[in-house]
């Protein structure tokens, strides 16, 4: 006989922290001193040193036990930039707007409607038509900022396990619908690149800028890449 404590005060019920169903995650930068710094090539972090060990076979760096108090605590600072994927369909991505308040989230919306809490879920969140000026608030801490997960297998090791990558960028958001459209397109598992591309560009005042941005580009089926006599 279980206990029915909860039954009469459902409220009361303390919420159950699950953990994901990932062997590990990929980041397109670090912290250093509390100062988030980009990253010219994938950093991995896992719980798991075998999953770390097989990430420096196939991507180059060394597992190494950082202080985090995260269950993914073993970092490696990879040497690619780029690597092969494969994603499940449209439906290893999700994607909304949040902005935190600390460790509060304060809005939640798609856009166009909230989607959490409860009781405006379906409500216009207001939030401004444009692109330019959802950026703007995004960066003035007034407007959410896209939170973005992938979930995948490597190409190289498929039985590893699934890894994700979380991401706030803009700029995977903005395209976004055609990375989908051509997951749709494959109707099943796709081969694909997950790249942390270099953009470098010279502004209207001279000014040089560069940064890395991450990309996904579809390229097959994976039924037909790996049916081929070289398939990666």
């Amino acid at each position: 006989m279980a206990l029915r404590i909860f039954e009469t005060d459902p409220n009361a019920k303390p919420k159950q922290a699950f953990s994901d169903d990932t062997v590990g995650r990929f980041h397109g930068g670090k912290a250093e001193n509390g100062i988030p710094v980009a990253l010219s090539e994938w950093r991995v972090t896992t719980g798991d040193p075998e999953v770390a060990e097989s990430i420096s076979q196939l991507m180059g760096g060394t597992p190494v036990e950082t202080d985090s108090t995260s269950e993914n605590y073993i970092e490696v600072l990879t040497e690619k930039s780029l690597t092969k994927v494969v994603l499940s369909g449209a439906d290893a991505i999700s994607s909304d707007l949040k902005l935190w308040n600390g460790s509060a989230l304060i809005h939640h919306c798609d856009g166009v409607e909230f989607l959490s809490p409860d009781e405006d879920k379906g409500k216009p969140c207001r939030c401004p038509a444009l692109m330019e000026d959802r950026k703007a608030a995004a960066k003035a801490k007034r407007g959410p900022s896209p939170s973005i997960a992938v979930n995948f297998r490597l190409a190289e090791d498929y039985d590893l396990g699934i890894f994700k990558l979380q991401t706030g960028s803009w700029k995977l958001a903005e395209v976004l619908y055609q990375v989908e459209d051509a997951l749709d397109k494959v109707n099943g598992e796709a081969l694909c690149t997950l790249e942390l591309e270099l953009v470098e560009f010279t502004t209207k005042k001279g000014r040089e800028v560069s940064y890395r941005k991450p990309v996904i580009r579809v390229l097959k089926s994976w039924n037909d890449a790996i049916a081929e006599p070289t398939p990666f």
